[in-house]
């Protein structure tokens, strides 16, 4: 069945549909993963996307039970080279055509992946519409134009409620923009106890919880459309140790008086080397982002850069010269992608487990 890809600049793509058959409307990116589409599928920070894979070949392995970063995709879409109908793999449960058409998430296969990035990467990234082939260019076109992107991506992928994820250890307040499972897993297998809250979670209703530690998770879209989290953040800074986590790390920015902006087409992959200034160390990084604190902004604040990304210098890394807080910009869980970056976690919880009461010291870097 043919299908096409249009993007709000006019170009045009043929391909053949795969997965779910309906029309769908999102802001195109690309992913550079060589494997773990799976995650990347079911990420929430990947709310309302259409999501590009430059690797050729998508759905080799199958899908999974255990690889699953939320439990509904919140995606509008993939685009592929070549979808694979017959996957091989031990832990195989479906197909990836299987998985889509259950969620009813369109793809598109066989189209030039290496162009459409390409064109992203000089463009920025675009909206654009997956649609049968039969649909009026003029018309689609037309639509995206009038369409906007959603601007409440973090209350759509939040929890409603808080829950718990119940240990025996630390006690941990998350506070959920959309967090992945893989930050839960990290602090699960380090004996956490831990309350999941919802985004909009006051900071007295935090500081009631009497946690050891507060981690503010991953999530969707541009930190400035809630800014009104930074009163929150403000608060609890001055009570707990506190590790943000991708949106979380520009959101902590924000609160300490930083800014953000737009990048033109994100980071989004597994291997982005990034640099530890006070060791000089390089780690490989999973990354998935597509906005960044601006760095001239950090001059005047109490925060202290500490790390860097090799490939283009986005700020990676921050933390507060008064509390014992820090943030990344990276995804230091992975899933996918490199595994360096989960001594962040080991280093949150040294902090726990190292604290009598007293947050505000110069916090050490890791």
């Amino acid at each position: 069945m043919k299908r096409k890809l249009i993007l709000e600049d006019g170009t045009e793509f043929v391909g053949e549909g795969f997965g779910g058959e309906l029309d769908s409307i999102g802001e195109v990116v690309f992913h550079t993963s060589m494997a773990g589409y799976q995650e990347v599928i079911s990420d929430p920070s990947n709310y309302g996307q259409i999501i590009t894979f430059t690797y050729p070949l998508v759905g080799n392995y199958g899908i999974n039970r255990d690889d699953f970063e939320s439990i509904q995709p919140v995606i509008k879409g993939i685009v592929v080279k070549e979808a694979c109908e017959f996957p091989s793999n031990w832990r195989s449960n479906m197909s990836l055509d299987e998985f889509l058409k259950l969620k009813n998430i369109p793809g598109i296969a066989g189209i030039d992946t290496r162009m459409l990035t390409r064109l992203i990467r000089d463009k920025g990234t675009l909206k654009g519409a997956i649609c049968g082939y039969e649909e009026n260019k003029e018309s689609v076109l037309a639509q995206l134009q009038s369409d906007s992107l959603s601007h409440d991506a973090v209350k759509k992928v939040s929890a409603t409620k808080p829950f718990p994820s119940p240990g025996r250890g630390k006690s941990v307040v998350v506070v959920d923009f959309g967090v992945k499972h893989g930050i839960l897993r990290e602090l699960t297998e380090r004996g956490c106890d831990i309350k999941v809250v919802p985004y909009h979670t006051s900071a007295e209703e935090i500081i009631s919880l009497n946690p050891d530690g507060v981690l503010l998770s991953n999530g969707p879209g541009n930190p400035e459309q809630i800014q009104e989290v930074c009163e929150m953040i403000q608060e609890v800074q001055r009570h707990f140790p506190l590790f943000g986590i991708g949106l979380g790390h520009q959101l902590f920015a924000l609160a300490n008086g930083c800014k953000s902006e737009k990048m033109t087409s994100g980071h989004r992959g597994s291997s982005y080397p990034v640099k530890e200034l006070e060791t000089g160390k390089i780690i490989f990084t999973s990354q998935n982002h597509g906005y960044e604190v601006v760095e001239s902004s950090i001059d005047s604040t109490v925060l202290t850069i500490t790390h860097k990304a090799l490939n283009g210098g986005s700020i990676e890394g921050i933390k507060h010269n008064q509390y014992l807080a820090f943030s990344l910009q990276y995804e230091p869980e992975a899933s996918p992608g490199s595994e360096d970056g989960k001594k962040a976690f080991d280093h949150f919880l040294n902090i726990l487990n190292e604290q009598n009461g007293r947050v505000e010291h110069h916090a050490k870097t890791y």
